[in-house]
């Protein structure tokens, strides 16, 4: 349902929606939970015998990728120490800001707390990880307490590297026409406040994305999406001017997404700018300033989405477990078999979720397939036995591209696509269906995955 503070048309769109919907909602919200899963399919069955084991076993990070890990691992291994470390005590439902953002949901709805999901038997330790020593196979927290492993997965996620932008200040965020999506719950509600006060208005709305690798990079698109159909919903279309910046030759990695994408931009008049990055903002003028092969350009705007650089957590950045060479070894992400998601360095550390170094997969669905392949060989490993479980790149991008409409994109790392609902959801048309799919259905099975049922 639609925020209850949401703009009246977005509230009278959602409950139209959720009408029509009820002869249909058997469809998918009977097997909402069944149909999420088989768009966030698993990867290997888990074996049914629990493995005997003492080893130690070490989670860095308890998000999503480090609670699933965690409950997969305790259902899997009998008599194993399991330790999970992350000082945070507030789960975020990442995949539920842009709807936050747009004004469809409200920031309760992504939020929950990191202790509902740590299953019985693991100990919580309730600290920052400072330092990660592959080579003594320890790991330091924030309060300077030793943890031994002989199995380490790293789960931290990414950094949000809003200080590589010059004049970004994250407390402005909802000021002035300057949002982020990404930085909190908080910060999405004051970003949809800010785009509600553009779209009644209109003038020049600017969308980004960096040049680094990021977390859902269809989100930067389905948010310029969203902007233009509040603008035409309230009748302001003619009055806006809505620019995106994209960061090299294509919208979406993807070449036959990207060329849906640009159709799509053509058709409802978004401009778009290849190979502009956004070096620095002066919210003050609300001008932002972008690379691009012609030099720095000036860009004035009235609202305008900012995403950081995205980058490893330093604690990760400052150890050994980094790529040392390639495309990813400048931001540290981990270097890990982008099939077995083990580092190739450190046969006894795994890398799962946005801090692997893989060509895909930083999205809540590519944690849904990568889980499972590291729990598998970290298994096989104390078993005496191997597997062959890999992880092909799976990622899932639900694109809204309006209200009530979304194209549900899901590929692998050769760029295939791969629909999980071939011949009933096209991935590149706009359905209702995966409309549902991306505001109903989805949340219900990204909590399974964490309880490691998904």
């Amino acid at each position: 349902m639609a925020s209850a503070d949401a703009p009246k048309e977005v509230q009278e769109a959602m409950k139209a929606l959720e009408g029509a919907a009820l002869d249909r909602r058997g469809f998918l919200l009977a097997g909402a939970a069944g149909a999420g899963a088989l768009l966030l399919r698993p990867a290997p069955a888990r074996a049914s015998e629990r493995v005997r084991t003492s080893a130690q076993i070490v989670i860095a990070g308890a998000g999503a990728a480090g609670l699933a890990c965690a409950s997969r691992l305790a259902a899997r291994l009998d008599g194993a120490r399991i330790t999970l470390v992350d000082a945070r005590r507030e789960h975020l439902y990442q995949p539920g800001f842009t709807l936050v953002a747009a004004g469809i949901k409200a920031a309760p709805y992504v939020q929950s707390t990191t202790a509902e999901y740590v299953p019985p038997g693991v100990d919580w330790v309730q600290e920052a990880v400072a330092e990660i020593d592959p080579e003594g196979r320890r790991v330091v927290t924030a309060g300077g307490r030793e943890l031994r492993y002989d199995h380490l997965i790293v789960a931290t996620g990414l950094k949000l590297d809003y200080d590589a932008i010059p004049g970004m200040d994250v407390g402005a965020i909802g000021q002035a026409g300057l949002g982020s999506v990404y930085h909190s719950p908080a910060a999405a509600e004051a970003t949809w406040r800010a785009l509600s006060e553009f779209a009644d208005r209109g003038g020049v709305g600017v969308f980004c994305r960096p040049a680094t690798e990021m977390k859902c990079a269809g989100a930067p698109l389905k948010y310029t999406f969203i902007a233009d159909d509040h603008l035409r919903r309230r009748g302001n279309r003619g009055k806006a001017e809505l620019i995106y910046h994209a960061h090299n030759k294509a919208l979406f990695s993807v070449p036959i997404v990207h060329e849906k994408v640009r159709m799509l931009y053509q058709d409802r008049g978004v401009a778009t700018r290849y190979e502009h990055v956004l070096q620095s903002i002066d919210p003050g003028r609300r001008v932002a300033v972008f690379s691009s092969p012609a030099g720095p350009v000036e860009q004035p705007y009235d609202f305008i989405n900012v995403i950081p650089p995205m980058r490893a957590p330093d604690v990760v950045r400052n150890s050994p477990l980094g790529w040392r060479e390639g495309p990813w070894a400048a931001d540290g992400w981990m270097e890990v078999d982008r099939g077995t998601l083990r580092h190739k360095r450190y046969p006894e550390v795994f890398g799962v979720g946005d801090v692997a170094g893989v060509p895909k997969g930083k999205t809540a669905a590519s944690v849904k397939w990568q889980v499972p392949v590291a729990v598998d060989h970290l298994v096989a490993d104390l078993a005496g036995k191997t597997s062959d479980a890999l992880y092909n790149g799976y990622t899932s991008c639900p694109l809204i591209t309006r209200l009530g409409r979304a194209m549900l994109i899901e590929f692998d790392y050769q760029d295939n696509l791969t629909p999980s609902f071939p011949g009933v959801i096209a991935p590149l048309e706009e359905l209702w269906v995966s409309w549902v799919m991306k505001t109903m259905a989805l949340k219900p099975t990204y909590l399974a995955m964490l309880r490691g049922r998904a």
